[in-house]
């Protein structure tokens, strides 16, 4: 559970900055052909394709697309925090109702063009292409007696970025259609499944065609924020779950555990067994695990690790590594292991009885 609210709420945030990053380039235009942006000058130095921050926010006033200049000066700051505009001299870090001067980063080629960037103009260049086609694949279909519009099938997209040029492979293109879920560009109709190269149904999440109000991003940051405390507050309330322990007093200098339960409880002294949706992977790797005794305490075990090793050195030919695939199927309890780390991940623990067990997954 903790997993899947961890995953929904990364793709409401990044589609969230998706709307962000088409509303900041709307505006820019409108503000283009309003000559709202211009060559300036001041202090003998000439600015080029800049705006007054003060002349700004009276033209969203005026123009309905915020109630307020306090509003408005919250709707650029959001832009500033998105990396969508900045001080031309980069000498402020927040948005001021002032005699200002403050610029679009794409006006300046400033503009951080990181991986997630990437996709997402990649995903916003296949969506206008798919628009434009005469014979596009983007149609009215039904699956499970559910009608979808602008809707393809997975293995048609594929075959739609193979003759175009958008991918040299069925692989290639499958891993572009799965970066593109996973950034909440497209997805399942029916958000049950990730993406394959087969007849399951698809679409856009994001319609880039749309004219966006400004004043709906204020509105779905506070709901993303509200989201992940809803997430934080379950998680921590979450009795249930098997990372929380209880320490042994009676055996505290062997330092064993008892896992707490409201049926019983036994004693552990390795791997536990747990369900992989309980796990959140960040640069930490592991979950925090929270000590019931009398002082409420969060640590992560101890690493398994002689020595850190790094992807180039698992990757490097002739080193002393085997790469191998290992399919785990779970089973109710899940799938019995517990991975930290990041770039490389590595096991932490294995339960001896689960499924990864079976599978020949081991702890290294």
């Amino acid at each position: 559970m903790e997993r899947t609210s961890s995953i929904r709420l990364k793709a409401m945030a990044r589609q969230h900055k998706a709307e962000v990053m088409i509303a900041g380039e709307q505006l820019r235009l409108r503000l283009h052909d309003g000559k709202l942006i211009k060559d300036r000058r001041y202090h003998f130095r000439t600015y080029p394709n800049c705006f007054v921050a003060h002349e700004l926010t009276d033209w969203l006033v005026s123009h309905k697309e915020a109630a307020d200049r306090a509003t408005a000066a919250s709707l650029m700051q959001h832009l500033m925090d998105h990396d969508i505009l900045h001080h031309v001299c980069d000498k402020r870090a927040e948005f001021k109702d002032a005699k200002l001067l403050y610029r679009f980063r794409k006006d300046d080629g400033t503009f951080p063009f990181n991986t997630e960037v990437k996709i997402f103009m990649r995903g916003q260049q296949l969506y206008e292409q798919l628009i434009a086609d005469k014979n596009s694949i983007l149609q009215l279909r039904e699956e499970h007696g559910v009608t979808y519009k602008r809707s393809f099938p997975g293995c048609q997209l594929i075959d739609y970025l193979i003759q175009n040029g958008e991918a040299d492979s069925r692989r290639q293109g499958l891993e572009l259609c799965r970066a593109l879920q996973e950034h909440g560009i497209i997805q399942h109709v029916g958000k049950k499944h990730d993406f394959f190269d087969s007849g399951l149904l698809y679409q856009f999440c994001i319609n880039f065609r749309r004219r966006r109000r400004l004043s709906e991003l204020l509105t779905e940051n506070e709901q993303v924020n509200d989201e992940a405390v809803m997430a934080s507050t379950q998680e921590d309330n979450n009795s249930e779950s098997p990372f929380l322990l209880r320490r042994n007093s009676s055996k505290e200098r062997n330092r064993a555990f008892s896992v707490s339960s409201n049926k019983d409880s036994k004693q552990i002294t390795g791997g536990r067994r747990s369900s992989l949706s309980s796990l959140q992977f960040h640069s930490a790797g592991f979950p925090p695990l929270q000590l019931l005794s009398h002082p409420a305490v969060r640590c992560n075990p101890k690493s398994v690790l002689k020595r850190k090793v790094t992807c180039e050195e698992l990757l490097a030919p002739g080193a002393p590594f085997i790469k191998k695939v290992l399919t785990v199927i779970g089973d109710a309890l899940g799938w019995g292991f517990v991975v930290r780390g990041m770039a490389p991940c590595y096991m932490q623990a294995v339960d001896p009885g689960s499924p990864a067990a079976a599978a020949g997954v081991k702890v290294k």
